[in-house]
């Protein structure tokens, strides 16, 4: 397996949900160690493009496209832009799309990218390595706003301390640092009791910003949007999240392009999206979770959700405001 050891979550079941075959065409919109690309590529005699925003993501993948006989190619940008850049190399649709959503572990894993708390490095967070670093928005939000943020994108429930408390840190000398950082969150909860087994405070809040800095949330509504453009009738797409808040996204997305929507009755509106034909039609109706003895394997997997759907022939729908927009 490529990707320099870094198994990915559900590969043999998202393999299975895509169900390669020779000379189709495939997109991996989150390329990062190409490890779901290869297994592609490994399933049927295909082409996979793969797309991702971080620089480093894209060279490993010129490493990985040369076991693949040019079957393997790499684009970077954002896959909420997946449609457009496929069409600028002339690809109109594709037969499968995949996603694994979050971050990766290679850049968990380099602590000069900031990702983790499990290092001291530069509090970044950046995917693409463009635009305001995390200690941009701790340093320079007022605390009203950062509070939002946490309890947002972190369902942090001790956002507003949280807040507080890195407001006062600042006071004093800007946060540079994830340890730092880190030990501000840390300091708002009250010791763990002896032999239980929590997660570390810090997670919440570090999701958050991470969430914020990257808008993750808006690219994965605009990705979904722009699968839908891109794929053909009988195409496949799979979707690998690890928190609710995205995988409310997606669940909710194949709902109601799957025609699952509320319909309405006589004491209450129909829905709009129920009026509109059904792009999609769920492979399962339940999303798919590792076993156990991934999870024993992987750790990293324990929280993954993988959804999948079959596109109709019906047209795409028209895009929502929120699917243009920004963080939401």
């Amino acid at each position: 397996m490529m990707g320099g050891g870094h198994r990915p979550v559900l590969l043999e079941a998202v393999v299975a949900a895509i169900n390669p075959r020779a000379q189709a065409i495939y997109v991996d919109g989150t390329f990062g160690g190409g490890g779901y690309s290869s297994g592609l590529l490994d399933a049927a005699k295909c082409t996979v493009w793969g797309i991702d925003r971080d620089p480093e993501a894209c060279a490993r993948g010129a490493t990985v496209a040369q076991e693949f006989d040019g079957r393997l190619l790499t684009v970077h940008g954002c896959f909420g832009d997946m449609d457009r850049l496929l069409n600028d190399h002339n690809v109109p649709n594709v037969d499968g799309v995949m996603l694994d959503l979050g971050v990766s572990s290679f850049q968990i894993d380099d602590p000069e990218r900031g990702f983790s708390f499990r290092f001291d490095g530069p509090l970044d967070m950046r995917m693409s390595h463009d635009g305001p670093t995390v200690a941009d928005i701790v340093n320079d939000t007022e605390q009203t706003e950062l509070a939002d943020i946490i309890y947002k994108y972190g369902e942090e429930r001790r956002s507003r301390r949280i807040a507080r408390a890195i407001v006062e840190a600042r006071s004093n000398t800007p946060i540079s640092r994830t340890l730092e950082l880190a030990d501000i969150v840390r300091d708002c909860y009250p010791p763990a009791k002896p032999g239980t087994k929590a997660i570390d405070p810090a997670t919440r809040t570090f999701q958050a910003l991470r969430i914020y800095i990257n808008d993750e949330l808006g690219e994965l509504r605009r990705g979904l949007n722009a699968a839908e453009n891109l794929l053909s009738a009988g195409g496949r797409l799979a979707v690998v999240s690890f928190h609710s808040l995205e995988d409310r996204i997606v669940k909710t997305f194949l709902r109601d392009r799957s025609g699952g929507a509320s319909r309405g009755s006589r004491h209450a509106p129909q829905d709009v999206s129920a009026a509109q034909p059904a792009t999609f039609t769920e492979l399962h109706r339940r999303a798919i979770r590792p076993d156990d003895a991934e999870t024993s394997e992987n750790p990293r997997a324990r929280s993954a959700r993988l959804r999948t759907a079959e596109r109709t022939g019906a047209a795409p729908w028209s895009l929502q405001p929120e699917d243009i927009g920004g963080a939401a």
